[in-house]
């Protein structure tokens, strides 16, 4: 027979801490509150210094670099802090490739959302064992290197590769693609397609179906249903992954470098011609802060949006 527990009343005095004989007092419960602060603090110290010395410090670098003076030798001095590189930013050069960038990353954005919303759907439809099944198979991609992967695919795309072959066998023409924006955006939608299908399963898994339900019950087509309840349910996942595609997109490197060659380079490709080729690191700095400056501000609407309910 279970007992109730013993129940407090107002002439019982204060509370005690759980686990201690001492009062609970309000002193006593700010130092409570306190040594879990320290300890929660102890506990993600490793991880403070690790991100304070690859990535703060790093970054304070580059912005540093972005304000430096470049000597005639190429070489970079930090005095005589300037604006210099920033008014470069304007350079015909420049805003082409960040066009060229910022088109090619929306371009890629969207079509991996057509691509990955309707497998993201399916997914979350099945059983749990066709699922997990399912999630390994998009994870897949993920056990090898990307490097590798994208030259893999330099191989389909070359002249003698098996697109191109298959292009003039079913009598589409020459098929060559490679070294042309659509092999870039071909590689980002494949490199980054599964950052998509994750969030939107993440996000469509969660929907209380019974809502869908109660929408066709209430004579709504299969379509109003998807437009009113789904769709709505699911935008966290819309736009979680669409910046996690946006982001790495806009400033990519090597698959521009490897699918594009030198006439379809990105700002990744713009910034490390200008450390290494034109040995101007303020220019490469400044360019380094706004492709930063951009993703600092993707990554406030994605919370702003609803992110951090996904």
């Amino acid at each position: 027979m279970a007992v109730d527990a013993p129940t407090r009343s107002p002439g019982d005095g204060p509370p005690v801490l759980e686990g201690t004989s001492e009062v609970a007092t309000p002193g006593l419960e700010r130092e409570a509150e306190r040594a879990k602060a320290r300890q929660g603090f102890l506990l993600g110290l490793p991880t403070i210094v690790y991100l304070l010395l690859f990535f703060v410090i790093p970054l304070g670098f580059v912005v540093a670099y972005s304000f430096a003076t470049r000597t005639r030798s190429g070489r970079t001095e930090l005095r005589d802090f300037n604006l210099d590189a920033y008014a470069r930013l304007g350079d015909d050069i420049v805003m082409t490739v960040a066009w060229r960038s910022l088109w090619m990353a929306v371009v890629a954005t969207l079509i991996c959302l057509v691509l990955a919303y309707p497998l993201a759907y399916y997914i979350s439809t099945r059983s749990p064992m066709v699922r997990n099944l399912m999630l390994v198979g998009v994870m897949i991609p993920f056990w090898s290197n990307f490097l590798i992967r994208t030259y893999a695919w330099r191989v389909l795309l070359d002249s003698d590769g098996l697109v191109t072959q298959a292009f003039e066998f079913i009598g589409l023409g020459d098929g060559r693609i490679l070294f042309t924006s659509n092999a870039v955006i071909l590689g980002l939608v494949y490199g980054y397609l599964p950052f998509m299908v994750l969030p939107l399963y993440a996000a469509i898994e969660r929907i209380d179906w019974s809502l869908v339900e109660g929408a066709r019950d209430l004579y709504a087509s299969g379509w109003s249903a998807f437009r009113r309840v789904v769709w709505p349910l699911s935008r966290p996942g819309v736009i979680a992954g669409s910046i996690l595609v946006f982001v790495p997109s806009f400033g990519a490197y090597v698959t521009p470098a490897i699918l594009g060659g030198n006439k379809e380079g990105l700002l990744g490709s713009y910034i490390v011609l200008q450390f290494l080729s034109a040995r101007n690191g303020p220019v490469g700095s400044a360019v380094s802060v706004v492709v930063l400056a951009v993703m600092l501000v993707a990554t406030l609407v994605y919370f702003r949006s609803g992110g951090k309910n996904l």
